[in-house]
């Protein structure tokens, strides 16, 4: 009933994969695009030297909906994701208080494996930076960054963070909605140290520091123990202060504020780089979790219209999919 309907999704997160999955699913042709060269946005993975591996975005996820607990569930049974049981605790003033032992799943070997996951079966054009689209009679057309003009699509699902989002879609009243949202940044280190950090928990949420969460990537399931790998995040205000200072300093800057965290001398490390995520987070949560224009055929969601959370992208994906193929069968139905 919906093939020949075709559907460009701009993003390859979890909420453009769940909703190109959902759509393909159901008989509509898909393709999706993706500037980088991997797939998962910030459920992403980095891959250094031989066997050192940083989940260096999203750190693990949580399940409260039954419909996410369901695809959570064959993940788990495939060896997709699996539970990350190491000890997680809450730093206040160098005191350690252990945090909700509410379970919490990884990745498998990394967190972009869901992603990789949802895109098997799409069709999925990586290294594609999407720089214009443009509505006509006919539908959407999307233009490259190599002026490769690609289309019509008869529905345009653009999953890109707020502010990108604002400059893509200009003038149509999406736009103006995403360019009030403020996005915060994050910088993020991933270092490999010669031996074990020796303490007695695998992940800290911190207060009182230039970091907002510290993680022995290593203990989750499935990692490389070769070398004791370490993912530092900044928080929101510290990165944003320091949001144009150059790689090595940040690197610096932050593995100093780990030993001030740790109150001790830290080994020397064998690896260390730094990564800044632009759009880390939205500072002011939207639960609308996608927007739809029916007349012109265009959907907007992401994490900023939906709180942030790898479930909640996801959902946001398939209320975005549900919206699409519920208009279709209405305008079918019309015939």
């Amino acid at each position: 009933m919906t093939r020949g309907h075709t559907v460009g999704v701009i993003g390859a997160g979890m909420a453009g994969l769940a909703c190109a999955r959902e759509l393909a699913a159901k008989g509509f042709d898909v393709t999706v695009f993706d500037k980088g060269r991997g797939l998962g946005g910030r459920t992403a993975t980095r891959r250094a030297e031989p066997n050192l591996r940083f989940d260096h975005g999203a750190q693990f996820f949580t399940v409260a909906d039954p419909l996410f607990r369901e695809v959570t569930d064959d993940w788990l049974a495939r060896g997709v994701v699996a539970e990350w049981i190491g000890r997680i605790v809450r730093l206040e003033n160098k005191t350690v208080i252990d945090s909700s032992r509410q379970p919490r799943y990884v990745g498998m070997p990394g967190m972009s494996a869901m992603a990789v996951d949802l895109a098997v079966g799409l069709c999925v054009r990586t290294a594609t930076q999407i720089t214009a689209v443009t509505h006509s009679a006919v539908g959407w057309t999307i233009v490259t960054e190599a002026n490769e003009t690609v289309g019509p699509f008869d529905t345009l699902v653009v999953t890109l963070p707020a502010p990108q989002t604002a400059g893509l879609l200009g003038s149509h009243h999406f736009g103006a909605v995403a360019s009030n949202v403020k996005m915060t940044a994050c910088w993020t280190v991933m270092a490999a140290f010669e031996s074990r950090v020796e303490l007695p928990w695998e992940g800290a949420f911190v207060h009182d520091s230039p970091l907002a969460w510290v993680a022995r990537n290593s203990s989750k399931p499935g990692r490389e123990r070769e070398a004791d790998c370490w993912v530092l995040q900044a928080s929101p205000d510290w990165s944003a202060a320091h949001l144009e200072a150059p790689a090595d300093r940040v690197s610096k800057d932050l593995i100093e504020a780990f030993e001030a965290v740790v109150a001790g001398s830290l080994p020397p490390h064998r690896y260390v780089a730094a990564h800044r995520w632009r759009y880390g987070q939205c500072s002011e949560l939207d639960e609308r979790r996608m927007l739809f224009d029916p007349k012109m055929g265009l959907v907007v969601c992401g994490d900023w219209l939906a709180g942030g959370r790898v479930e909640v992208a996801f959902l946001a994906g398939i209320k975005a999919a549900d919206a699409i193929r519920e208009h279709r069968d209405q305008e079918l139905h019309d015939l």
